[in-house]
């Protein structure tokens, strides 16, 4: 198997959801929960929302195991990409809610998409932040959430100077990638038709509403 070949997990994950094993779906919950919730809350800074995204995407890759391709990319990215989209997709509902409420009074479609796009930019660098290799990622950590220098992050990491300033610049070339990627909005698409919801495992609050599935073309999954 080359190098670039998708993970044996990824590939066995998806050929267990879809001959509909529930197992497979808690599994898949107990694994990426966490980062489904986190991103969708970053987003829209709203715990029950957050909650609703994360029914809603596990809803989705229940019920369409299938539009992951493994060759594109990994499960978890294309986790991310789906939980990015469907957080922004209700973002925007909700500011249009909020516009139509406030009538003459709301803020302009101009500040709107400025909010959305501050949002799926700190999203995005949640997701690159928590994707790196370990030693990138710690000495971020201790660089700008422990307020270190390069001196001090060294000794902490027990690495040399050098090594500590080479992890600090490479983590802030992929940290920079969040801010310079300009996704295009996603458009609402409906669900496939729905199964069953799996015998013996029930996502908090059941699974209802719709998850935008990612965008056909080279790059599916790949990013946020």
């Amino acid at each position: 198997m080359g190098n670039d070949a998708p993970p044996r997990w990824d590939r066995r994950m998806q050929q267990r959801l879809a001959r509909g094993e529930a197992a497979a779906l808690g599994e898949l919950y107990d694994r990426f929960a966490s980062l489904v919730h986190s991103l969708a809350h970053r987003v829209l800074a709203d715990e029950h929302a957050a909650d609703r995204v994360t029914r809603e995407v596990f809803g989705y890759i229940w019920e369409n195991p299938d539009s992951f391709d493994p060759k594109q990319g990994s499960l978890r990215s294309w986790v991310a990409t789906l939980t990015h989209r469907q957080a922004v997709h209700r973002l925007r509902q909700s500011e249009a809610a909020s516009a139509l409420h406030h009538g003459p009074d709301a803020p302009g479609p101009d500040v709107m998409e400025r909010k959305i796009r501050e949002a799926s930019t700190a999203a995005r660098a949640d997701y690159i932040v928590t994707s790196m290799p370990a030693p990138l990622r710690a000495a971020l950590e201790l660089a700008y959430f422990q307020r270190r220098d390069y001196r001090q992050a060294a000794a902490d990491l027990g690495v040399t100077e050098d090594e500590a300033r080479r992890r600090l610049r490479l983590g802030l070339q992929l940290l920079s990638t969040a801010h310079n990627h300009q996704a295009p909005a996603p458009a609402p698409s409906p669900l496939a038709a729905r199964k069953p919801d799996p015998p013996g495992r029930e996502l908090p609050g059941g699974r209802s509403a719709t998850v935008d599935p990612p965008s056909s073309g080279p790059g599916r999954g790949r990013s946020l």
